[in-house]
């Protein structure tokens, strides 16, 4: 707001006529003011402000320029309370406008800072979420829920099966069906007891990746026997053991019911309830180079395909070659003999 003195060199300048000529030069210096009050921000609330003793003798010098044959020193005094009223009215209205964009703009800062604040926990709970995911997938066996109850009764019935066979599964590899026979399960336990071998080798992932393992899941069992050479029993005890695996790594249901579905077709065939032994092996060995060729397909762009429907045709042939195999040897065991025979 102007002091006394700015509106009396104000005043001076418009030089002298009439009360009507100051209060018209003064609406000008008004507007002109409040464009610069529209611009220059108020730093005190001018509704404190009261208005000054302009009939005063300290505002003589203010009066002087008003006084004139027409008007005299109260009228002057009046003039001056005109002018400082709607000046001071300009500025309240200035200080109410400034008082609102002020809120308005802490409100607007405050919803930025709002925004930005729940744009930065979304992203962290995304960051946890995938951080969390992939430790899940790392250490799958830490994130394993373990349900509060007592033990099973079954449970101690459960069997060990080796880590090495069990890594293939969780590759959705091949693996011999000899780790759950009698004898694999065996080894398996007689490793758990007796092996103390914390040694880690590299691995290689599915992604590419290189992690490190124990040795002992990297290293296949000694004297591991090929499918096609299980005998029949050694087969038909494995396959439960087997499923019950595939359900415990927490494969698909649709592949296990497959794989289950392929083991009870070949144990179905005519060929299995045969009293020639080479039917009975040309089963196995068509389950190990089926089971193989599938596993190999899953991750191929053709992708596998249902292994439970048996292709007679491939057992004919597997027949035949075993057949073909087996004449072979008994021929050259029957060629050695007679080439022993003279020489004694």
């Amino acid at each position: 707001m102007p002091e006394p003195r700015e509106m009396d060199a104000m005043v001076h300048t418009v030089g002298p006529g009439s009360i009507v000529y100051v209060l018209g030069k003064y609406e000008e210096r008004a507007r002109a003011y409040n464009d610069v009050y529209v611009r220059i921000k108020l730093h005190a609330d001018p509704n404190s402000e009261q208005c000054p003793d302009f009939a005063s003798a300290e505002f003589q010098s203010s009066r002087a320029p008003l006084l004139s044959p027409t008007s005299d020193d109260a009228q002057a005094a009046a003039t001056l309370r005109t002018i400082w009223t709607a000046t001071n009215a300009t500025l309240k209205a200035k200080w109410q406008l400034q008082l609102d964009a002020e809120a308005l703009e802490l409100t607007e800062q405050q919803r930025l800072r709002d925004e930005a604040e729940a744009q930065r926990l979304e992203a962290q709970a995304q960051l946890d979420a995938t951080t969390a995911d992939e430790d899940r997938k790392k250490n799958r066996i830490h994130h394993i829920p373990i349900p509060s109850r007592p033990r099973p009764k079954r449970a101690a019935e459960s069997f060990l099966v080796s880590d090495f066979a069990l890594r293939k599964l969780d590759k959705a590899q091949f693996v011999e069906l000899y780790y759950w026979t009698n004898k694999g399960l065996a080894d398996a336990r007689l490793n758990f007891l007796t092996t103390d071998d914390d040694s880690m080798v590299p691995s290689a992932a599915a992604d590419g990746s290189t992690s490190w393992i124990a040795a002992s899941v990297a290293r296949p069992a000694a004297g591991v026997i090929a499918d096609h050479l299980l005998a029949p029993l050694d087969f038909s005890r494995a396959i439960p053991r087997f499923i019950a695996s595939l359900e415990q790594r927490g494969w698909e249901d649709s592949r296990i019911v497959m794989l289950a579905n392929f083991f009870g077709a070949l144990m179905l065939h005519n060929y299995w309830c045969s009293d020639n032994a080479l039917e009975q092996r040309a089963l196995l060995a068509y389950e190990e180079d089926q089971r193989r060729a599938w596993h190999q397909a899953i991750p191929l762009a053709s992708g596998a395909w249902d292994i439970s429907i048996l292709d007679e045709t491939e057992i004919s042939q597997t027949f035949d070659r075993l057949y073909h195999s087996e004449r072979d040897r008994a021929d050259r065991e029957f060629d050695l003999k007679i080439f022993i025979i003279p020489c004694l």
